[in-house]
């Protein structure tokens, strides 16, 4: 006899299977990622929950600010670098499976709140990233774009250990930092698609950080699915909930191209 994972999991199957061409959207955290090694921020080794190595007399928080980068670059460049970059990073189950229902004529849009660009690894096209990603790097003055690669370089060659451009700009990652606003553009985007969605599929946050987590009030949809290992304050709302992770989910909800 099936358990109830097993049972949810059946039925998330049949409602992608039903559900319209291009009619689902899926919205991602950190829950998604650290299936491929990569901490999440609040979790038991989070980011922000184990301490910081000791060179760092900061919270990561604190670090990865805007005001902090704007006053201390050097020590944000060492801790970006050491802690939160992680290039050995794979794409998992749950980011090829989301490629494979884009390819296939199902999925719309990836919503990610993840910076780390694997979704776009594992082939997904259309990836909206709330809060920007690491393989785009801007120089503050200029506007010339950096690949990650050429802004490590670029890093290597300063003196200071602080990436510039060869108009003296610094070169910034195009991540959203705290004290910064998400892009607008990439907002109305996510509500648009979130708007129109038949399914909505949310998996891997705590749904606890706003405004990202306020994206859910604008879906009108058919079916609702939350996965997370950890309830959240939508799972009321939710058609369904699955408490496991969404590797797990989509490996036995999508069938094999």
């Amino acid at each position: 006899m099936a358990n109830t994972r097993d049972h949810d999991i059946e039925i998330l199957r049949e409602w992608i299977n039903d559900c319209p061409p291009y009619g689902m959207v899926f919205f991602g955290g950190a829950g998604v990622s650290t299936e491929s090694g990569i901490p999440d921020f609040r979790g038991t080794n989070g980011i922000y929950t184990k301490p910081a190595p000791k060179q760092y007399p900061y919270p990561p928080e604190v670090m990865i600010s805007r005001s902090f980068f704007d006053r201390h670059p050097e020590m944000f460049f060492d801790y970006y670098c050491d802690e939160m970059l992680r290039r050995d990073a794979l794409p998992n189950e749950a980011h090829v499976k989301l490629a494979q229902l884009e390819r296939e004529g199902k999925l719309t849009a990836v919503i990610t709140q993840n910076v780390d660009g694997l979704h776009q690894d594992a082939g997904s096209i259309n990836v909206l990233e709330l809060h920007g990603g690491i393989h785009r790097n801007i120089c503050m003055q200029c506007s010339k774009e950096y690949t990650l690669d050429e802004m490590l370089e670029a890093r290597k060659l300063s003196a200071d250990g602080v990436p510039r451009c060869e108009c003296g700009g610094i070169i910034k990652p195009d991540m959203v930092l705290y004290e910064e606003p998400l892009d607008s553009s990439v907002m109305r985007a996510a509500v648009d698609a979130i708007r129109a969605a038949h399914l909505l599929l949310v998996a891997g946050t705590s749904l606890a950080v706003y405004p990202a987590a306020g994206l859910i009030d604008y879906f009108q949809g058919e079916h609702l699915v939350i996965v997370n290992r950890t309830p959240t304050p939508y799972d009321r709302h939710a058609d369904l909930c699955i408490a496991t992770s969404i590797g797990d989910v989509l490996r036995s909800a999508v069938p094999p191209q």
